[in-house]
């Protein structure tokens, strides 16, 4: 049954190969370009002491056809999902091979987990060879900007690739199982893994675990870099929030002047810089303080594994509704 699966998908399996050998050369050459780039700008902001405003002088970008390449992996474990994981059965069930293979000696149980145990660990090969090159790609530019946790970074590096590629491929299979057409299936891979991802990165990542509060002065920065911020404001010296104003009245710094302490409003109402410092300043003195609700850094993998957990998970219920299906459907 190896064997038989293999004869049918060496020609996608050469192609795949193909794929990922020209991803990985341009990657190379234009990563090895940004690295040697990155560590040249290091040297000399060393020299002069500078590097702690490297951020805001520089951009590293790489080539134009290394930077597109890494946009565009973020497609990848749908397509590897559409082409190899929908037709998976339901081709199959389109050419009626499928009958033909439940009349031999094989049991419809072994032929699914097969074909199906061994697209599995092909799309998460796809998927971990893709972000480990991205990963590495990466590094000058995650060292630069710091925002391991935005999406569009988070999403394409680390070990997230594989649980997307695994749940797309799956998502493909279970269609192609239900459906038994190949068009119906690649149209709910694509939507289905593009609804997901969107929702999990912008309402269910953040809650992934319980977000920290810092609180600061009123002049200082309450969370670490390379955090990721979820919102935050100012509170009073009761401990409760002073409300933020969206009019184009009298604010600073988005709160209602009439909420601030008396002695800090005339301050406030004044526009220019030096009253701008006083007024912190003076809020500071009033017991006024900062404080911002953040994911920190250190949560990065915890985060990474959490998310790949979830879609490995969600791989499984959909293989086992697959089993179900064809184990116990009428051919």
């Amino acid at each position: 049954m190896t064997w038989l699966t293999w004869r049918q998908y060496r020609i996608q399996a050469a192609i795949a190969s193909a794929v990922l050998a020209a991803f990985a050369a341009v990657l190379v050459v234009t990563g090895l370009s940004m690295a040697a780039q990155w560590h040249t700008l290091l040297t000399g902001c060393s020299a002069t002491s500078t590097c702690g405003s490297l951020g805001q002088t520089i951009s590293l970008g790489g080539s134009i056809a290394g930077h597109d390449l890494v946009l565009l992996s973020l497609a990848a474990p749908a397509v590897f999902g559409m082409l190899v994981g929908a037709p998976l059965l339901a081709h199959e069930f389109e050419a009626r091979t499928s009958e033909f293979a439940w009349t031999q000696s094989i049991t419809r149980t072994r032929w699914l987990l097969v074909k199906v145990g061994w697209l599995l660990l092909a799309a998460a090969v796809w998927g971990g060879v893709i972000a480990a090159l991205v990963t590495w790609w990466s590094g000058p530019r995650n060292a630069l900007m710091q925002n391991a946790f935005e999406p569009g970074t988070f999403d394409m590096q680390g070990i997230v690739p594989v649980g997307y590629a695994v749940f797309a491929t799956a998502l493909g299979i279970a269609a192609g199982a239900l459906l038994r057409r190949t068009l119906p299936a690649v149209a709910i891979v694509l939507g289905g893994f593009i609804g997901l991802r969107l929702w999990i990165s912008q309402a269910v990542r953040q809650h992934f675990m319980t977000p920290v509060t810092g609180y600061l002065s009123a002049t200082g920065n309450p969370a670490p870099v390379g955090s990721w911020n979820l919102g935050g404001g100012m509170s009073g010296p009761n401990g409760l929030q002073v409300a933020q104003s969206f009019s184009k009245g009298a604010v600073f710094d988005g709160m209602p002047i009439s909420s601030l302490p008396q002695a800090c409003q005339s301050l406030a109402n004044s526009a220019s810089p030096r009253s701008t410092g006083a007024t912190f300043r003076c809020l500071n003195a009033g017991g006024y303080h900062i404080y911002v609700t953040y994911q920190p850094l250190s949560r990065y993998w915890a985060f990474q594994g959490i998310e790949t957990g979830t879609f490995a998970t969600l791989a499984l219920a959909l293989l086992a509704v697959t089993l179900v299906v064809v184990t116990r459907r009428d051919a």
